[in-house]
């Protein structure tokens, strides 16, 4: 009788000691992370936090300061073309030709990849049947909406059928219909193996997509795990809140089924495993007249990581 072969799951980009530095400004301060292929990993952070300066470096389009990255095996300081041949991106920002239609934006694109121009037209068209789009494939880029607009970027960095898909904001200033199309395409992709890397600030969407995130803050990687993995690590499985009040703060602090608390204002939030028994003892013991229960999210464990100070 044949062995059953352990499927394992390999490393397609991998950093060490990773830092970029600018002139008065240190953007990634000696990271390390792996994203293993076929999955869906993505980096969670405020502004100016150092993910989208890794992305940029993943793509081999903004040079390392220090440390090691490679990409299916290759280095990005020796192996910048190869690299970016097997990369499919697609940037925040629309960078979409204005005056080419939907089907030529993908045309033109395929050049870059020596594509041929019979393989080119079919991989537009399929492209375009998959996001929804081949009703609008003469349509100009000016007369698209927000939402259409994205999908044609995803589209655009496909058309080189690339190894993995790197998209920053992939959803950002669309409507919950547009958002909610994305995510059920990224799903699919996902689930036909296409390695996706994301940097988003919708928790919801790292939490539906993500088999695995990075928290980062000033350029280091403050946390690192499966979406609910991190929650309970850090937060327990729920939220209690009560209105902030001395007798509950030292009621909290002498009750061991209480992982952790925070006072917001006028609000205390309770991290715990067991709410009944902790709302048990506020209500009973420490003069709290009401409180809440919710379940704990990705978004508590990013405020409580990286602050609730608004960054600009």
């Amino acid at each position: 009788m044949n062995p059953v072969a352990e499927e394992v799951s390999l490393d397609i980009i991998i950093a060490e000691h990773l830092s970029k530095a600018f002139e008065d400004l240190i953007a990634v301060n000696d990271i390390a992370f792996r994203v293993r292929e076929g999955e869906c990993f993505g980096f969670l952070g405020p502004n100016g936090a150092g993910k989208t300066t890794t992305m940029r470096m993943i793509q081999c389009v903004s040079p390392l300061s220090s440390g090691t990255l490679t990409v299916a095996g290759m280095d990005v300081r020796k192996e910048e073309r190869s690299i970016k041949a097997i990369l499919g991106v697609a940037p925040q920002e629309t960078n979409l030709d204005p005056d080419l239609t939907i089907r030529d934006n993908l045309l033109v694109y395929s050049r870059y990849f020596d594509i041929p121009k019979g393989e080119a037209e079919k991989r537009a068209d399929e492209l375009l049947n998959f996001f929804q789009l081949e009703a609008k494939r003469d349509t100009d880029i000016d007369k698209l909406s927000g939402g259409m607009k994205r999908r044609l970027l995803l589209a655009r960095a496909l058309i080189n059928r690339p190894k993995i898909l790197i998209l920053d904001e992939p959803t950002v200033g669309l409507d919950p219909q547009a958002r909610h199309l994305i995510w059920e395409q990224l799903a699919l992709l996902r689930s036909q193996g296409k390695t996706i890397i994301i940097t988003t600030h919708y928790m919801e969407e790292a939490e539906r997509l993500c088999d695995r995130i990075v928290i980062m803050d000033g350029g280091k990687i403050l946390a690192e795990g499966k979406p609910k993995e991190l929650v309970t690590r850090h937060l327990g499985d729920s939220i209690i809140e009560v209105r902030n009040d001395p007798a509950a703060i030292t009621c909290l602090n002498g009750n061991k089924k209480v992982e952790g608390y925070e006072v917001i204002g006028k609000t205390i939030l309770v991290s715990t495993s067991e709410p009944q028994q902790v709302i048990d003892s506020l209500l009973q013991s420490c003069g709290v007249t009401a409180a809440s229960v919710r379940k704990a999210t990705l978004e508590d464990v990013f405020l409580k990581l990286t602050g609730r100070a608004l960054r600009e």
